[in-house]
């Protein structure tokens, strides 16, 4: 009789230390867990930080405060005064003289001289022919005015070139008050599989001029949601990461109308990318109007409510004049 209850406390020992040895992994594993879920946390965070630090520079979207077209063969005055062809909202009344030639190809312009005009950085003493953001191979040439505060460059759209002005100063940056957000939510982080187009394929995109632009399309990307399968176009706008606009069951109620955007690296080697849409963000045409965004391609329209990322863009504030 001894020998059996000194055998039943041995079982029960052994159990509750079985238990105590479950209870510590369960333990381990909350912990681990919850450490991930933190990291993955303050990885969105640093995300939005980031985001909104570059959207504030003062060369940033917030800043744009004019897109004005120029015409082919056409030279026009330049500058903030009424009696210029091409009017700016900001910059010295005489800014000098544009002018594109015929065939579309050379936008050149002579600056008005002691007018604090620069090129570059450098005082602008001479003229000079623009390059413009078409070129693959160099950055566009920056005209800045205004000690510094204020710039064009030189844009291409289809075969029209316009300039695009930046204020520092513009009441849309000044008034900035920040973006509003989803919850973060880890179930719209997604393994993707990648399906790769023929190589040189394109895909048409319209802008919100509804101009027309064949992009660099590598491929398709599926993920699952729900049990449901979604696939989404990919562009390549030459930085080697896979780009995506689209738009989804919250466009035009809690997130911009037109569309979000968000980028993921190329597939590694199993054939999968990550599509993260808690970094989904709003195109610069949510904040101004002088921007040239492209629309989502049919397919990626998606039959899906996105509940994370950027929501629609706030109005900015009139900031305070002392």
């Amino acid at each position: 009789m001894r020998m059996l209850v000194t055998a039943v406390l041995m079982t029960a020992l052994m159990a509750l230390g079985a238990c105590g040895k479950n209870d510590e992994a369960a333990k381990s594993d909350h912990l681990a867990l919850d450490a991930k879920q933190r990291a993955y946390q303050k990885e969105i965070l640093d995300w939005r930080a980031e985001r909104v630090q570059r959207l504030q520079k003062p060369d940033g979207w917030l800043s744009l405060v004019g897109m004005h077209w120029l015409e082919n063969g056409v030279t026009t005055r330049v500058g903030s005064g009424a009696d210029n062809g091409t009017r700016l909202a900001v910059g010295p009344q005489r800014m000098g003289i544009i002018s594109v030639d015929r065939a579309g190809t050379i936008v050149h312009y002579e600056p008005q001289s002691d007018s604090g005009i620069t090129i570059d950085g450098v005082p602008a003493d001479k003229p000079v022919d623009l390059i413009t953001d078409a070129d693959p191979k160099a950055t566009p040439t920056v005209v800045g005015f205004n000690k510094g505060d204020a710039s064009f460059i030189v844009i291409k759209r289809g075969d029209r070139f316009a300039l695009r002005v930046r204020d520092a100063l513009a009441p849309t940056r000044t008034g900035f008050t920040g973006i509003d957000y989803f919850d973060i939510n880890p179930d719209f982080r997604f393994v993707a599989k990648f399906t790769a187009h023929p190589p040189g394929a394109k895909i048409n995109i319209v802008d919100v001029l509804g101009l027309d632009e064949p992009m660099e399309n590598p491929g398709t990307v599926t993920f699952e949601k729900d049990g449901k399968s979604y696939t989404l176009e990919a562009i390549d706008e030459g930085d080697h990461r896979l780009f995506f606009v689209f738009a989804d069951r919250t466009s035009g109620h809690e997130t911009y109308a037109a569309s979000r955007f968000f980028y993921a690296a190329y597939p590694g080697p199993d054939g999968t990318t990550v599509l993260d849409f808690n970094k989904a963000y709003n195109p610069p045409c949510a904040f101004t109007a002088f921007s040239t965004c492209p629309l989502p391609p049919a397919q990626n329209r998606l039959d899906l409510a996105v509940t994370v990322g950027e929501k629609k863009a706030r109005k900015a504030s009139t900031p305070l004049v002392p």
